[in-house]
């Protein structure tokens, strides 16, 4: 990676056709130690609602998994059955995580066709299943860590969520607060072979690059990498640690996932401000930031001025690039292990991933270590 300078856009390739076009992420399942309490948090904490189930009673003897949804985002909770079960094995060694990040494509068989013929490692070749409300085809492959990619093709399919699921609802609603699914990040101990894999599999391009220079305090670094594909709707930041004096958030993420994997969501939301106010309000704890941080906030950004005490007051991170500005926040991690974590954003143009942001929102992710013990 070039050390010129601490942030660098690719340069713009040629246009080509693209062999692996992408609708979007269809949804993101995760592997957890109890799905139904789970689902409670998310539902409650979040405001994600409730709207499809599969499990004993839909004929699933392994595994029970919640559908949860929030404008375009859909999360899945899936907990084993069983203790000889892979997905209680998953848990067991990851705690809970990102298992599987679903992708809407025009067509699965061209999908693992091109992702197959370009390097990629199959797990579940193409399928078609189907119930009375439709078919959906599916098919898998790997990418890093024990994380999956799978394919998704629904066509007029118009269940609740997939064949095997039944729709159902435990009174939550849908809050509006969080829109869809922004990005994606993944934490790998070798950045540089996923993002050719990106780039070969899936014709990502290389969007930004990070070096430890841009992404460091005085004990930690990291160094990071964003593809996109073609349409910019898929993002996926990949980390790296990089050498430091002591040990960075993602050797941390490293050592208590026990390898690589999805570090955080980010979501995106129309309205920071009441967004972060009311998550607090449900229980979601975010990482502190120190007031001094927004002393230097109306020179860098004087758009936010008006709100500047709003995001004061809820610990909101402001950055800007040539395109525009965004707001930032990230929580706390969502379970035992000090692993995933979510990123709420709200972006007024900005292509960027708030890369002004990085030394704060990194001097709080050490401070946060350190009272783990972990920095």
């Amino acid at each position: 990676m070039p050390p010129q300078t601490a942030v660098q856009a690719a340069a713009t390739p040629q246009a080509t056709e693209d062999y692996m076009p992408l609708n979007g992420i269809d949804h993101v399942e995760l592997f957890v130690g109890n799905a139904k309490q789970a689902a409670f948090f998310y539902t409650r904490a979040f405001g994600f609602q409730l709207v499809a189930y599969s499990g004993l009673e839909t004929g699933a003897r392994d595994r029970a998994s919640y559908v949860l949804r929030q404008g375009r985002i859909r999360l899945v909770l899936t907990g084993a059955l069983g203790s000889d079960s892979p997905i209680a094995e998953h848990q067991h060694k990851h705690g809970d995580g990102v298992k599987v990040i679903a992708l809407s494509v025009p067509s699965v068989d061209d999908a693992w066709r091109e992702a197959t013929l370009r390097g990629a490692e199959g797990v579940v070749e193409p399928h078609a299943i189907s119930d009375e409300h439709g078919t959906v085809r599916l098919a898998t492959i790997k990418t890093y860590g024990e994380t999956v990619h799978t394919f998704v093709e629904r066509g007029e399919y118009a269940g609740a969520f997939l064949p095997g699921y039944t729709a159902m609802s435990d009174g939550s609603e849908d809050t509006g607060m969080l829109l869809a699914l922004d990005h994606i990040v993944g934490n790998v101990e070798h950045m540089d072979p996923w993002v050719k894999y990106y780039e070969d599999v899936f014709d990502m391009k290389e969007m930004l690059h990070f070096t430890d220079e841009a992404i460091s305090t005085e004990y930690s670094a990291l160094m990071s990498k964003v593809v996109t594909s073609g349409n910019g709707v898929v993002k996926f930041p990949i980390n790296e640690p990089a050498e430091a004096k002591r040990k960075s958030q993602i050797d941390e993420y490293l050592e208590f996932y026990e390898g690589p994997g999805a570090q955080h969501l980010a979501v995106a939301t129309r309205d920071i401000v009441a967004t972060v106010a009311e998550l607090r309000r449900r229980g979601v704890e975010f990482l502190d930031i120190p007031d001094a941080y927004y002393d230097e906030v109306p020179a860098r950004v004087p758009e936010v001025q008006d709100i500047l005490a709003d995001l004061r007051a809820q610990g909101i991170l402001v950055d800007r690039d040539d395109d525009g500005y965004l707001l930032q926040i990230f929580t706390k991690p969502v379970g035992d292990r000090p692993t995933v974590f979510f990123e709420v954003i709200e972006r007024h143009g900005a292509r960027g991933f708030g890369d002004g942001n990085f030394k704060a929102l990194f001097e709080a992710l050490e401070r946060e270590q350190d009272r783990r013990g972990n920095l």
